[in-house]
């Protein structure tokens, strides 16, 4: 039986930042993943990009059963709607299942008041301050860097697409520590300049 993996993906959500770790769990998870998208219903969810999508699941219809609830940035997060995938962010939570969020998804997680009991990050401290208001008492936890994991949590600012990607392999132990170390050094650094291993 494979385990899901659920993306939530939003109207103009930030193609680019699912798109890494979709394939790199595809490409490195040796068939023991299935990638599954969530949106607010199952009309077409289009990108930024212009991709479209058609979700498998509407938020109602969720299994209960899944690996990790991965949040991808774009730009409706901020919108009243988006209130409707709090329940199923802070159920996954609840169950120590991984759970990301990326860009205007970490500050959507910083709404939810997870993010006061772990470590993170975000676009910006003061905007997420500002964003989240009274739901969010977790300054001291913010760490100015791409991409934090804190046990289950995994946040990253909008810059980090690869670093996200990594630190949710990792968590998922999708392959081993050197593989994914290989599959990042060899996107960020290129065919030319990461070291690749002696055959």
């Amino acid at each position: 039986m494979k385990k899901v993996i659920l993306f939530v993906l939003l109207q103009q959500y930030a193609d680019w930042e699912a798109a890494y770790i979709s394939s790199a769990i595809a490409m490195l998870g040796q068939g023991q993943y299935d990638i599954k998208t969530v949106s607010l219903s199952k009309d077409c969810v289009q990108s930024i990009g212009g991709f479209r999508v058609v979700p498998d699941y509407d938020i109602a219809s969720v299994p209960k059963d899944y690996e990790a609830l991965i949040l991808i940035g774009g730009m409706t997060w901020r919108n009243e709607d988006a209130r409707q995938v709090e329940a199923l962010v802070k159920d996954c939570y609840k169950k120590g299942k991984v759970l990301g969020g990326i860009c205007d998804a970490s500050g959507f997680l910083g709404t939810t008041g997870i993010l006061n009991e772990v470590l993170h990050t975000g676009n910006d401290l003061n905007d997420m301050k500002q964003w989240a208001g009274s739901a969010y008492t977790g300054e001291a936890g913010y760490i100015s860097k791409q991409a934090v994991r804190d046990r289950n949590v995994i946040t990253a600012n909008g810059t980090a697409p690869l670093e996200f990607a990594k630190e949710i392999l990792l968590a998922l132990n999708a392959a081993g520590e050197d593989k994914i170390t290989e599959w990042y050094n060899f996107h960020k650094l290129g065919v030319y300049t990461a070291a690749m291993p002696k055959m």
